[in-house]
């Protein structure tokens, strides 16, 4: 896709990102005439899908999962696995003709003073605007103790753990309860004694498989989530303060009594002791596997811009920052609403952004000889 990009290449905007929520900036640009190319590492559109572990399934139903212009193609309360999301928001950059260069990596974004430069694994670009959509939270992260567990226990991030086929026999230590170490705590506890340490920050009381669940309950929370509870409120706003972004979400499909029912709830990991995880009330685990839940580092370290708070999180308003024309934000945690990583929620953010950048930054006419 988009083969005819040269190195020096000046083009009107460059998106960052081809998930999701790339696509979906492309595609309005698209719609509103804009000129500009996506940029992607990965080898197939939605290669970050196809890489994470094989039992994963959406928490939301299809019909919230589609981006503009296209159906998910099978029934809309279906909960789809990580594969057909993958395959559908590939199948959807092929129908839109999106411009789309893969195996592209940015290494550097700057500015000097009439045009951003954005410099790559194989090419050097330059453009008036530049939308960075993909999450703020990129690097796994671990605790600097991992390091000294002994060589013989097997750790994944779960960024690497595809299944339990990857763990070696014995009892294993899930670090972290998010949703993701709830989901994979709960897929290993089938097959080895597991034990599943820190705690949830909440959790959704009802269960969104069911038919009321799945129509009904959902829709109500997806209004909440969209709606309601964004940087626009009052009731948002003091979400945001009290909980800051990045914060855990509340599990979704696994609830606590679901894992205590399988695996051995346990405190927070403090340490290690003779090459074995100690736990913060001292006790010391003889695990042959850990899998560290625990997150990613935040940050945008190849964007050399002074546009990022204390806390490394970039300053815009919906995305947009107000004091760096021409460069947009969409992926954020709570970016504008408390759904704003969900798929639903980084269409609506897509569609704002885009609309906020045709309203304000004309297209430059280029001189042609």
């Amino acid at each position: 896709m988009y083969e005819t990009i040269r190195d020096g290449d000046h083009i009107e905007t460059i998106v960052i990102g081809g998930g999701q929520c790339g696509l979906a900036v492309g595609y309005d640009l698209g719609q509103r005439g804009r000129e500009y190319v996506i940029l992607d590492a990965g080898e197939r559109v939605g290669d970050v899908w196809r890489k994470r572990w094989d039992s994963l399934l959406m928490f939301t139903p299809a019909r919230y999962n589609a981006l503009p212009g296209m159906e998910f193609p099978v029934k809309a309360d279906t909960f789809v696995g990580k594969d057909a999301m993958a395959d559908y928001l590939e199948s959807y950059a092929l129908a839109n003709d999106l411009p789309i260069k893969l195996g592209v990596r940015v290494e550097h974004v700057s500015h000097d003073g009439e045009r951003y430069v954005v410099e790559t694994n194989r090419m050097t670009l330059y453009s008036d605007n530049v939308v960075v959509a993909m999450a703020e939270f990129q690097v796994p992260k671990v605790p600097a103790f991992a390091g000294d567990l002994d060589p013989t226990i097997a750790q994944l991030h779960s960024t690497k753990y595809q299944n339990p086929d990857q763990l070696q026999p014995g009892p294993v230590l899930v670090v972290g309860l998010g949703n993701s170490g709830a989901d994979i705590g709960l897929e290993v506890a089938r097959t080895h004694e597991t034990y599943i340490a820190g705690k949830e920050s909440a959790h959704i009381p009802f269960r969104i498989e069911p038919w009321f669940g799945r129509n009904v309950l959902v829709r109500l929370v997806r209004f909440m989530m969209i709606n309601v509870i964004t940087t626009s409120t009052p009731i948002g706003r003091r979400v945001l303060r009290k909980n800051g972004a990045g914060k855990a979400a509340p599990l979704v499909r696994v609830k606590p009594k679901d894992l205590a029912a399988v695996a051995e709830r346990v405190g927070r990991v403090a340490g290690v002791r003779d090459g074995r995880p100690v736990l913060d009330d001292g006790r010391r685990l003889d695990v042959a596997n850990v899998i560290w839940c625990t997150g990613f580092e935040r940050g945008f370290p190849w964007i050399d811009l002074d546009v990022f708070d204390e806390n490394g999180r970039p300053r815009h308003e919906r995305g947009v920052v107000t004091d760096q024309p021409g460069l947009y934000f969409c992926g954020l945690d709570f970016l504008h609403s408390l759904w704003s990583e969900t798929v639903i929620g980084e269409v609506t953010d897509a569609r704002y952004v885009v609309k906020n950048l045709s309203a304000n930054r004309p297209p430059v006419r280029r001189a042609t000889v």
